[in-house]
């Protein structure tokens, strides 16, 4: 219990109603001595419930003047307590809508105590067993699990909980993290696979009030920030592999028809290979470091290891699709994208984690 006593809970709040009051008064009947509430915009109809949490439990209130996001709201908190609160050993992210149990909480703060190098999670079960989440939750978190799992290598059961664990050294890594509001939770993971910071699962009670109707999460906004990564790297991935597959079709056509019609059809597919890629290579490395990463490291340093990476992947590429091109004797041009669309994921990968990487 001594962790309720040294862990500030930190609680986001956009247009409370009754059960942020119940939460507080349960935190405080619990035991916890710090509660920092954030105020993330409220019109004046909600100012009694911001009072009420000063003047009867004691809470420490910060106000954006106008909303801002949870990620903002977020990083507010964690500054204040890094500037202001030297004595505190860390936070317990907690949602303000009642769903998260006090048990859980506390579960959360002592992992957080016991584990300061980690990002505490707390993580509820999408398993099919659970029937009581609503469609548009199961689908959206194991979506985003399967999507983390396969292009970042995380395996997380719960992407999307609220309720986290953070040491001061981990505030103080996520207030650099990109994201103003709920992709800044999905950055967090991100970032803490980047930085080495360990990810550890606390199973939690899957709890929705009135399925989930009072959130102020977006589903189709939302997601779109959540997934803009992945949405920039495909469509960058697929500008550049229009540019691949015309320049590879073109040198095939040019070498077999016009240049060295006698050439083996497996040379010329080695030959085209190499030309094409070296030219969407570039192309997609400057839309990759500007557009997708916003890689502000070095520029020579990133360039190479790029190189690198496009030496291996189009070995791989060319040798891949002709060794399938003479054991099946399938097109070259579907067997080409069949092989460069295997290899997708792992550049996303290691491009993210290597390439363009923030350390």
């Amino acid at each position: 219990m001594d962790a309720i006593k040294r862990i500030t809970i930190i609680i986001p709040s956009l247009s409370p109603d009754d059960k942020l009051l119940s939460l507080l008064a349960d935190l405080r009947e619990t035991g916890f001595a710090h509660i920092l509430l954030v105020n993330d915009g409220s019109s004046a109809e909600y100012d009694s419930y911001f009072t009420a949490a000063k003047t009867e439990y004691g809470c420490t209130v910060l106000t954006h003047a106008v909303n801002q996001g949870k990620g903002r709201a977020l990083k507010t908190a964690f500054n204040y307590l890094l500037a202001e609160c030297p004595e505190c050993i860390g936070s317990v992210t907690v949602d303000s809508d009642g769903q998260h149990r006090i048990a859980d909480i506390i579960k959360v703060a002592q992992e957080t105590v016991a584990h300061p190098e980690a990002l505490i999670m707390g993580c509820r079960d999408f398993s099919p067993a659970n029937t009581d989440i609503p469609p548009r939750s199961r689908f959206g978190n194991v979506t985003t699990s399967r999507v983390l799992r396969m292009l970042c290598g995380i395996t997380l059961s719960d992407t999307q909980t609220g309720l986290r664990g953070f040491s001061p050294q981990a505030m103080r890594q996520f207030m650099k993290t990109r994201g103003e509001r709920f992709e800044y939770e999905m950055n967090m993971i991100l970032d803490a696979k980047e930085n080495d910071i360990p990810l550890i699962e606390v199973p939690i009670e899957t709890v929705y009030i009135e399925e989930n109707r009072t959130s102020h999460f977006n589903p189709l906004k939302d997601s779109l920030r959540i997934y803009s990564v992945f949405a920039k790297f495909i469509a960058s991935s697929l500008s550049s592999f229009a540019v691949d597959i015309l320049l590879y079709s073109f040198f095939c056509w040019l070498m077999s028809t016009v240049l060295v019609p006698d050439m083996p059809m497996g040379n010329v597919i080695l030959v085209a290979t190499f030309a094409a890629r070296i030219l969407s290579a570039l192309f997609n490395y400057f839309v990759n470091r500007k557009g997708v990463f916003k890689s502000k490291g070095d520029k020579g340093g990133s360039l190479l290891r790029y190189a690198v990476v496009c030496v291996v992947q189009v070995c791989i590429s060319a040798f891949a699709t002709r060794e399938l091109y003479e054991l099946l004797h399938w097109g070259e041009t579907l067997l080409k994208v069949l092989v460069d669309t295997a290899l997708f994921l792992v550049s996303f990968r290691v491009q993210r984690s290597w390439v363009f990487r923030s350390k």
